[in-house]
C-alpha cells in the first residue's frame, strides 16, 4: 500500500519567506518545489504580512500538506528586526492553523543538526547535505529556499525515524516496556 503525506517548510522572514513542499511516498521523502517570496518592493510591513499569508494560503490549497514545519526565530540583538521576523512567522503558522494544518517549529540549531549532524553547520554546508539527501542539482537562487526544505526534511526526520517517534510517544524506560508489553521477554 502506498502512503503519501506532504510537509510544507517555512523559513519565515520579512524580507525573504523561503517556502519548500516535501513529498512522502512510501517512507521515501522528495523535492517537489522550494522559491522564496520575496518582500522587498512592499515598504509597508503590514502589506509584506498580507502577502506572506497569500502565500501560505495559495501553497496549501494547491499542494493540499498534510504537515506544517517552521524554523524558530534565533534570538538577535536587533529588537526591531525581531518583531518583524515574529510577526512574519505568525502569519504564516495563524495561515497553517486556518487550514487545521498541524505546525511544528523548530531551533535552527535543530534544523541543522538534523540534516548534517552538526548544530552549528553554514547554511552552505546545509545545501551541500540536502543536495546529496534528496539528489537536487540546481541550486536555489536564495538560500532561504534551502532553508525551508532543511526544515521540512527536519520535520521528516523527527516524524519518521525511530528516534524521532520515541522522543514523541514514550515518557521514559518503564513506559515504553510498559506500551511494549507483548515484545518483552520474560525468563
Amino acid at each position: 500500500m502506498q502512503t503519501k503525506n506532504t510537509i510544507l517548510g517555512v523559513d519565515p522572514g520579512s524580507q525573504l519567506m523561503g517556502f519548500a513542499l516535501l513529498e512522502i511516498q512510501n517512507n521515501k521523502p522528495t523535492l517537489i518545489t522550494m522559491d522564496v517570496l520575496s518582500l522587498t518592493k512592499y515598504d509597508d510591513i503590514y502589506e509584506r504580512l498580507e502577502k506572506i499569508h497569500t502565500k501560505i494560503c495559495s501553497l496549501i490549497s494547491t499542494y493540499q500538506p498534510k504537515m506544517f514545519a517552521i524554523e524558530a526565530p534565533f534570538f538577535g540583538k536587533n529588537v526591531q528586526s525581531m518583531l518583524k521576523l515574529g510577526r512574519a512567522q505568525g502569519v504564516a503558522i495563524a495561515a497553517a492553523m486556518q487550514y487545521k494544518i498541524p505546525v511544528t517549529e523548530y531551533s535552527p540549531k535543530k534544523v541543522k543538526q538534523s540534516i548534517t549532524g552538526n548544530g552549528n553547520a553554514s547554511k552552505e554546508q546545509v545545501w551541500r547535505m540536502l543536495q546529496q539527501i534528496l539528489h537536487i542539482q540546481e541550486a536555489p537562487k536564495y538560500l532561504d529556499a534551502s532553508d525551508a526544505l532543511s526544515v521540512a526534511l527536519c520535520h521528516y526526520y523527527q516524524t519518521h525515524s525511530v528516534l524521532g517517534q520515541t522522543q514523541q510517544k514514550f515518557k521514559n524506560w518503564e513506559h515504553y516496556i510498559q506500551l511494549q508489553e507483548k515484545k518483552v521477554q520474560k525468563k
